[in-house]
């Protein structure tokens, strides 16, 4: 009669070894759940801080917002040709077009900034050699998108506005929407600042494996037409010596991304 107690007592204890075991596997989900709040705050932290920045910046711009109307702005237009006049068509037109050219110039301004905090919220992800090899990455992103405005400002707009300006029938006025022009003005800048960052884009791909330097050595010819095409296509004129203006930059950026991509093959070898 003595041994049922103890049986008893023996088939209770794995009852309550399980709910430990149980109680102590759930405990983590709740630290899963900090984890993702946590990540939705870290990215909140980063984009207020941009949106700060962006704000301060935008604000330091609007003092100087009538330089940067009639000399950034319209200057390209008046170097080209005198026969363009800009219109306002709307009674907005000129508020509106003050804001957007001052944004414009606080985002250009800012974008190293709110690149780093892009790259800060990542960087926790990466393993401490990546991290490393990615250090000069902020440098790099900048100097590439600075590259692409200034080509985009100095070379492309430059000659879009002369051949539009001499094109066409010289009974018809080249009365020009303002809103049109600065819509073309920003989207040309943040075009050319895009398509500079074809480099950054070929480390980011050699990085994870993707592209090979042999890869874009044997597409080489292939690239340049394409290229070539894409120049003919985005430049309004013609002459050949205008199409190679605007084609061989980006076929020299091509040439950058083998080497980038061949260093990044390189050190991926050597770490393995």
């Amino acid at each position: 009669m003595s041994q049922e107690p103890e049986s008893a007592t023996s088939l209770q204890l794995p009852d309550e070894s399980t709910q430990k075991t149980v109680t102590q596997e759930s405990e983590p989900e709740p630290e899963n759940e900090m984890n993702f709040i946590g990540h939705l705050d870290e990215i909140r932290s980063r984009l207020i801080k941009s949106v700060i920045a962006l704000l301060i910046v935008t604000a330091l711009c609007a003092t100087y917002a009538d330089f940067l109307v009639n000399e950034i702005l319209i200057g390209p237009l008046k170097r080209s040709n005198q026969s363009m006049v800009l219109q306002n068509l709307v009674p907005y037109g000129q508020l509106s077009l003050y804001f957007q050219v001052v944004f414009f110039a606080g985002f250009i301004i800012s974008f190293p900034f709110i690149a780093w905090q892009i790259w800060q919220f990542v960087a926790p992800g990466l393993h401490e050699h990546e991290r490393k090899a990615s250090r000069f990455s902020i440098l790099f992103i900048s100097l590439c998108f600075f590259s692409g405005i200034a080509f985009g400002y100095f070379v492309f707009l430059p000659v879009s506005l002369q051949f539009f300006a001499s094109f066409g029938s010289t009974l018809i006025k080249n009365n020009i929407s303002v809103q049109d022009y600065v819509s073309f003005f920003i989207g040309t800048l943040l075009t050319a600042g895009l398509v500079f960052e074809l480099p950054f884009i070929s480390y980011i791909l050699s990085k994870i494996g993707l592209l090979t330097p042999a890869f874009m050595r044997f597409y080489r010819k292939h690239a340049i037409v394409v290229l070539m095409i894409v120049a003919a296509v985005v430049t309004p004129s013609t002459d050949a010596v205008t199409q190679l203006i605007i084609g061989l930059p980006m076929i020299l950026l091509y040439e950058l991304s083998i080497l980038i991509s061949a260093q990044v093959n390189r050190n991926n070898a050597a770490l393995k």
